[in-house]
């Protein structure tokens, strides 16, 4: 897991009514572990229920710098988030006014990389604390995560139908969600994104749950690839996940509200952030429209560096390469009651972007080598029994035509022709005794 922020150089122009600017910063590099826990198998076996906790340990040697010194500069969330909660009420708008001037909380804070993903106290959340118990004093972008899981999924298995498994049943014991706006949009669609079904199609559309989106994108064939000597086929998100409603109608279903609905290339999650204005996207705004990327000097999207890929082998659905890309970002604009927001116009402010990879390692590449080659083999075996019978008639054939020209050579190798007659012969010697004169002794 690689976290990349964006550091403000001009917060006080900004806040004046300049375009802001950014630098990126990062990567600060973990070792994510996640193992499925509390297995619990259900239904006779057609389901499975589990947790699936996660653990990140940090790696100093892929980082560029130390996470506790590394001071970055960014939107205050904290205050953005208690203003836009209280900026339908003028009683409340006024108070927490009056405690940010009091506290000398800005619209931007600067804090180290450790405090801004795993937590800090913040001030205004704990005057706010003392009030409500309820609203916690701590605030981070990864507060609680580190060790945590999102709740209990529950996963077909595959034993009932094979284009099944992996794909998910329940969540928190629910089988939609009740955040959205339509029925399409509330649907739990696909797996965790760590499992899919064998004998992928490069036609059909791969459908992920994400529980940080709060709902499911899909995915679709791009082209095909190889890891590791490993066939796979590369599918990615289209512009269309986070299309407009305009360009894409199915997605109206994620506008809580008329208002809230934005263009293309991002989604507002604040109904499963506690009402903070969160915006989700892809990192410098990839597949977005160029109004987000313009309003912030800094970003560039490039495809190679920011776009989200799962690389599946295609005979078994395993997944043996994969990059998750995400972008926090924060919805500000000016907010009555708020003087500090008075030069502010609606901007949809970058915070921060992930980079969450995984690659099949050595050991196991081999297995799932020797796998396919089974299933290759296997899957061919009826053909190489007709290959090898129909070699075997051949040779069979060659070795008759073999014998055959044999036993002609050797017949025409032992053939022969009379030299003489017997009774010529017999003839011939009774002449010649006949005309053999005979000499009387005296």
């Amino acid at each position: 897991m690689q976290y990349f922020f964006f550091n403000v150089t001009n917060p006080d122009e900004f806040l004046a009514g300049a375009k802001p600017f950014v630098s990126q910063v990062g990567p600060y590099t973990y070792r994510e572990y996640r193992p499925k826990e509390n297995v619990t198998f259900l239904e006779n076996g057609t389901r499975v229920a589990a947790y699936q906790s996660k653990t990140f340990v940090f790696l100093p040697e892929r980082s560029v710098g130390d996470p506790d010194i590394d001071m970055i500069t960014t939107i205050n969330i904290p205050v953005v988030a208690v203003m836009n909660k209280v900026k339908d009420s003028f009683w409340k708008s006024s108070m927490v006014s009056i405690w940010m001037n009091s506290l000398h909380v800005s619209m931007f804070m600067t804090h180290s990389v450790n405090e801004l993903l795993w937590g800090f106290k913040d001030p205004l959340l704990s005057r706010i604390h003392r009030m409500n118990p309820e609203i916690d004093e701590y605030f981070g972008l990864m507060y609680k995560k580190n060790g945590s899981n999102d709740g209990e999924f529950v996963y077909h298995t595959g034993e009932a139908d094979f284009m099944d498994y992996g794909r998910i049943a329940r969540f928190k014991g629910e089988s939609k969600l009740s955040l959205w706006t339509s029925e399409q949009s509330n649907m739990i669609n696909g797996t965790d994104g760590s499992a899919f079904h064998p004998l992928l199609s490069k036609k059909e559309r791969l459908y992920i749950f994400s529980p940080d989106l709060c709902r499911s994108i899909f995915m679709e064939f791009e082209k095909d690839v190889e890891v590791k000597g490993l066939p796979a086929y590369r599918f990615t998100p289209p512009r269309d996940v986070l299309a407009s409603k305009e360009e894409n109608p199915a997605n109206e279903g994620f506008c809580v509200s008329p208002k809230e609905c934005l263009g293309s290339g991002v989604l507002k999650v604040s109904v499963c952030k506690k009402g903070a204005p969160v915006v989700v996207s892809f990192p410098h705004f990839y597949l977005g429209e160029e109004k987000y990327t313009n309003a912030i000097e800094g970003l560039s999207p490039v495809r190679e560096h920011h776009q989200t890929y799962l690389d599946l082998n295609p005979t078994t659905g395993v997944p043996i390469r994969a990059s998750k890309k995400a972008q926090i970002n924060i919805l500000i604009n000016r907010i009555s009651g708020f003087p500090k927001t008075k030069s502010l116009n609606e901007t949809i402010f970058p915070v921060m972007f992930i980079n969450e990879t995984v690659v099949i390692d050595d050991t196991s590449a081999a297995k799932l080598q020797k796998l396919l080659l089974m299933v290759t083999l296997v899957t061919n075996f009826p053909l190489i029994i007709v290959g090898l019978g129909v070699l075997l008639l051949l040779v069979f054939i060659c070795l008759i035509v073999c014998v055959r020209k044999l036993q002609m050579t050797t017949k025409e190798d032992t053939s022969y022709s009379p030299v003489s007659n017997k009774e010529g012969d017999e003839k011939n010697v009774r002449t010649n005794i006949d005309m053999t004169p005979i000499i009387e002794k005296s």
